[in-house]
C-alpha cells in the first residue's frame, strides 16, 4: 500500500511538473523577441504546434453530426447561455460595450461537461465520450445566444419603440410608430434576422476564408483553445484556469454582497462613489466599484478603453456642461433633463453623430 501511495504521489507530482513545463514554455514562446525573420519563424512554429496538437487526435474518428448534437450539449448550452445573456444584458444596459466571451464560453463548457462525463463514468453510465466537436457545439450555441441578447435590440431599439418611450416626445407619437414589446413577435423577428445573417454568412465564408484564406481571429483562437483542452496537458491547464475563474467569481460575489449593505438607493454607496469630488459627481464623474466593469476593461483592447474614456470626458465633462449653460436660450428652462426637447435631445443627437465616427476609428485602428 505504501508503494502504491508513493507511486500515486509521484504521478501527481509529475503531472503538476508537466503543467508547469507547458505553461513555462508557452510564456517563453510569447516573450521571445522577434527580429526581421521573427514573423516567418513564428508562423512556422505555430504550424508545427498546430500539427503536434492534431497528432493527438489522429487515431480518433470524427463523430457524425448526430453524435455531436447531444442532449447534454443542449442542456449545458441552455444554462451557460442564460448566464452569459444576463451578463451581456447588464453590460448592454449600462456601458454598452460587450467584449468577446468566446474563450470563456469554451472554457466553461469544457469544464462542466467534463465534470458530468467523469461522474457518469464512475457510475458506469457513460455511453459517449466528450469530444472537441461537442465542445464546439456548446460554445457556438452560447455565443449565438448572448450575441442575440446584445445585437437583438433588447437594450436599445426594441424598447425604444414602446409607448413609454414615445410619450417622451410629441413628434410621431401615434399608434403607427409605436410597437410595444411582445414575446411572440420578438421571437419571429429574431428568427428572421438570424436566418438572414446565416444565409449571408455562407457566401462570405466562401470568399473570405476559403478563397482568400483570411484568418478569422476569434474562430481561430477558439479552435486552438478547444483543441488544447482535449489534450492531456491542456485538460490539466484548463482545470487550473477554471479554479482561478471560480476564485474571482467568489470574490466578486462577496464584494457585491458587501456593497449591498451600503446601498440604500441607486445613487449612493459604492455604486456611485464620488472619488473625484462632488463637483465632478454632479457631472456624473464617479467611480463604480463593480468587478464586472473592471473585468470588461481588462478584456477589451486598449483602443476601446481609451476611446470610452475620452468620449466620457468630451461629452459629460465639456459638451454637456457648455450646453447646460444655454438652458433658457437654446431650449426652454422649464423642460426636464429627460425631455427630448431639452437636454436629452442634445445627448441623443450627439451620440448618433459620434458613434459612426467612433466605429470608423476603431475599425481602422485594428
Amino acid at each position: 500500500m505504501a508503494t502504491a501511495m508513493q507511486h500515486a504521489t509521484g504521478s501527481n507530482a509529475a503531472a503538476a511538473d508537466d503543467v508547469e513545463m507547458v505553461e513555462a514554455s508557452e510564456l517563453r514562446r510569447r516573450n521571445r523577441p522577434r527580429g526581421d525573420g521573427g514573423a516567418v519563424a513564428a508562423a512556422e512554429e505555430d504550424e508545427d504546434e498546430a500539427a503536434s496538437v492534431e497528432r493527438a487526435f489522429a487515431d480518433q474518428r470524427v463523430p457524425s453530426w448526430r453524435e455531436q448534437l447531444t442532449v447534454r450539449a443542449f442542456v449545458a448550452s441552455f444554462f451557460l447561455a442564460t448566464m452569459f445573456s444576463v451578463i451581456v444584458m447588464k453590460l448592454n444596459l449600462t456601458v454598452g460595450i460587450i467584449p468577446s466571451l468566446n474563450v470563456s464560453a469554451g472554457l466553461l463548457s469544457f469544464f462542466f461537461v467534463r465534470l458530468w462525463t467523469a461522474a457518469m463514468e464512475k457510475v458506469g453510465l457513460l455511453r459517449q465520450p466528450f469530444t472537441r466537436q461537442e465542445n464546439t457545439v456548446i460554445q457556438t450555441c452560447v455565443v449565438a445566444a448572448y450575441g442575440i441578447s446584445f445585437s437583438g435590440g433588447f437594450g436599445n431599439y426594441l424598447l425604444a419603440m414602446s409607448d413609454r418611450i414615445a410619450s417622451q416626445a410629441d413628434e410621431a407619437n401615434n399608434p403607427q410608430n409605436i410597437k410595444n414589446p411582445h414575446l411572440g413577435w420578438i421571437i419571429g423577428f429574431l428568427l428572421l434576422v438570424s436566418f438572414i445573417g446565416l444565409f449571408g454568412l455562407v457566401p462570405l465564408r466562401k470568399i473570405m476564408i476559403i478563397d482568400y484564406k483570411l484568418t478569422y481571429p476569434s474562430g481561430t483562437a477558439t479552435a486552438y483553445l478547444i483543441n488544447g483542452f482535449h489534450t492531456p496537458h491542456g485538460a490539466k491547464i484548463a482545470v487550473k484556469q477554471v479554479k482561478k475563474l471560480g476564485l474571482f467569481f467568489v470574490l466578486s460575489f462577496f464584494w457585491g454582497f458587501f456593497q449591498w449593505f451600503y446601498t440604500a438607493t441607486d445613487t449612493c454607496g459604492f455604486n456611485q462613489f464620488p472619488s473625484l469630488g462632488l463637483q465632478a459627481y454632479q457631472n456624473r464623474f464617479y467611480f463604480d466599484f463593480s468587478p464586472t466593469y473592471v473585468g470588461v476593461g481588462m478584456i477589451c483592447p486598449h483602443i476601446v478603453n481609451v476611446s470610452v474614456l475620452l468620449g466620457g470626458i468630451l461629452s459629460w465633462g465639456i459638451m454637456w456642461s457648455l450646453i447646460a449653460k444655454k438652458r433658457g436660450i437654446w431650449f426652454s428652462a422649464d423642460l426636464a433633463d429627460t425631455s427630448l426637447h431639452g437636454m436629452q435631445g442634445y445627448r441623443v443627437r450627439k451620440r448618433s453623430f459620434l458613434k459612426p465616427e467612433l466605429s470608423f476609428l476603431l475599425l481602422n485602428s485594428n
